[in-house]
């Protein structure tokens, strides 16, 4: 079939060189000014393959970016945060909030990753929503996304002091300096320098979890200090286990949000993974074991061995770190210098992760037309070096806290982060719902690699329960008023659709139809070795498929 597709840049229009990717995918550099014939479902070796100028290097292997997957994400919301969820919400409260957040995270990474195996490219979600919905909201988002990541990144710079001040009073700007630096170097020398490094640190980030949980089982029945059964004591203390009713529970969703936050940015790896279209979805399947184990369990054990009460709970300090109070409770002298090893590589983990994939975003937004075009360009080893230096600038916010307090600052920077991603979340909920009728309009959906079988209603529940639960969890900045955390709270919901007016102003877009939404630009082909590889896998039974699967976490 011929298909008249338009090559867009930016939504507007505007062609651009693309590159032709001929037998095993090899790309030869050209120029295409004509409309392309493609021929869906009928690949063959010597078939031209379109691509956009999406030129980073596919250097992630799957090993990396499953483990990335896994425990990549997983820092300070997790480790330093649920201090303050159990401490404002109570631990029924924080419990059940973390399984709401928990079940919204994974119908939108089923539904990412079903775009993300079709597409697999670096700009992931954000392009999506220029692409499926309209240019603007891709403009508002992928800016406001790429504001998330680099203000996630300074929020981890600044839990690094908070973390440091356990062992030491070093001067805290001089920590985040250091550490700055170092996230750069990571980052500016090669993709795999950043797979590696955050391979090993999520393992690590798994051994810990899994032993806490453990550890905390243990501690629960018996083996503490007190040398007492606990079991559900500290669900019937004081206020326990809801505190502060409807309000402390509302409060606690912006901080589970937080700790949630970055799963969806493993779409953003795509565009730098090996053979996409076979590994995002055993990334997707990855992600609902994840929650239940390192999420909900982790939740269960500190919510039944440490009390909602315990003194300075709240402040987001390694010392009081419910992951620290278990394991002192075991009776280890050493816990609290342990954890705080722990929270330090977590941190570090999760921070460059952010950076990672804010660099990646403002070189979407470059490629996109959104961003003046030298902010794209790569070194030699195709690393978007301007987009690193810009991302990196932002993450330089840490260093705020030298004014305000450590404290203060990464409390604020979690609620705008917490925000952003719920923001994110339902944006990739309304661009799959479009996504999948404009393939059942064209009649491409039998083409998907891999389905959401959650569709639609799964999207839907993302979409409307983020919509509400943006609209409550800010309930605590009314009674009694607060300025700051009303603002805190809410100042995205002034930004974003700033953003999505502005362009619309500006370029005057308009809402993609579904019979002329581009399904076909920088689709990925495997390569008749990928397609080999794939049908070796489909082949094998019993205890060689589980020997595969479990290989592929460590080879």
């Amino acid at each position: 079939m011929n298909s008249d597709t338009n090559l867009f840049e930016s939504g507007q229009g505007k062609q651009q060189s693309y590159r032709e990717y001929g037998t095993g995918g090899k790309p030869v550099d050209t120029d295409i000014e004509a409309n392309v014939e493609v021929v869906p479902g009928e690949i063959t070796k010597d078939q031209p393959r379109i691509q956009h100028e999406d030129q980073l290097k596919r250097g992630l292997s799957a090993r990396q970016v499953q483990m990335i997957a896994i425990a990549g994400v997983i820092g300070t919301g997790l480790f330093l945060g649920t201090g303050k969820s159990l401490a404002t919400g109570g631990p029924a409260s924080m419990l059940i909030c973390y399984a709401i957040i928990g079940v919204i995270v994974y119908l939108t990474m089923i539904a990412l990753g079903e775009m993300t195996a079709f597409i697999p490219i670096a700009g992931s979600f954000c392009t999506y929503a220029t692409r499926f919905v309209d240019p603007s909201l891709g403009f508002a988002l992928t800016w406001n996304y790429w504001f998330n990541d680099a203000v996630s990144t300074a929020s981890d710079l600044t839990a690094l002091q908070l973390v440091f001040q356990y062992w030491t009073d070093f001067p805290s700007w001089i920590i985040s300096l250091i550490f700055w630096l170092f996230l750069i170097a990571i980052n500016i020398v090669h993709v795999k320098a950043y797979g590696e490094m955050e391979y090993w640190l999520a393992f690590l980030k798994v051994i810990t979890i899994i032993i806490f949980i453990i550890v905390g089982i243990v501690v629960n029945c018996g083996a503490n200090s007190h040398h007492e059964y606990l079991g559900f004591h500290y669900w019937h203390i004081g206020d326990a286990p809801f505190v502060d009713g409807f309000r402390g529970f509302a409060s606690v969703f912006v901080t589970a949000a937080f700790a949630y936050g970055g799963t969806e940015s493993i779409g953003v790896t795509a565009g730098e993974t090996a053979n996409p279209s076979r590994t995002m979805p055993k990334v997707v399947r990855t992600v609902f074991f994840r929650i239940i184990a390192f999420y909900i369990l982790s939740i269960l054990i500190i919510g039944i061995n440490v009390p909602y009460n315990y003194p300075g709970l709240s402040e987001g300090e390694a010392a009081t770190s419910p992951f620290t109070l278990v394991f002192q409770l075991a009776g280890s002298k050493v816990a609290g210098s342990f954890i705080n090893a722990v929270i330090v590589t977590s941190v570090i983990s999760a921070g460059n992760h952010a950076l990672y994939a804010g660099t990646r975003l403002m070189y979407t937004l470059g490629m996109e037309g959104y961003a003046p075009k030298f902010v794209s360009k790569l070194t030699k080893n195709r690393i978007p070096w301007v987009s690193l230096l810009i991302t990196s600038l932002i993450a330089g916010l840490c260093f705020g806290s030298s004014f305000i307090g450590a404290g203060t600052l990464w409390t604020w920077l979690q609620n705008l982060v917490g925000v952003s991603n719920q923001l994110s979340w339902l944006s990739i909920g309304l661009t799959s719902i479009r996504f999948r009728k404009a393939l059942a309009k064209q009649g491409k959906t039998d083409l998907l690699p891999y389905r959401n079988w959650t569709y639609p209603w799964g999207p839907w529940i993302v979409v409307v329960g983020c919509a509400v639960i943006i609209l409550v969890q800010g309930w605590s900045a009314f009674a009694p008023w607060d300025v700051s955390s009303f603002f805190s709270m809410y100042i995205e919901l002034f930004i974003m659709p700033a953003l999505y007016v502005a362009w619309k102003l500006w370029s005057r877009s308009k809402v993609v139809k579904l019979d002329e939404m581009d399904l076909e630009t920088d689709r990925y082909y495997p390569t008749p070795e990928e397609i080999a590889r794939n049908e070796a896998e489909d082949n094998l039974k019993g205890w060689a498929k589980f020997r595969n699967a479990f290989v592929s976490f460590f080879v």
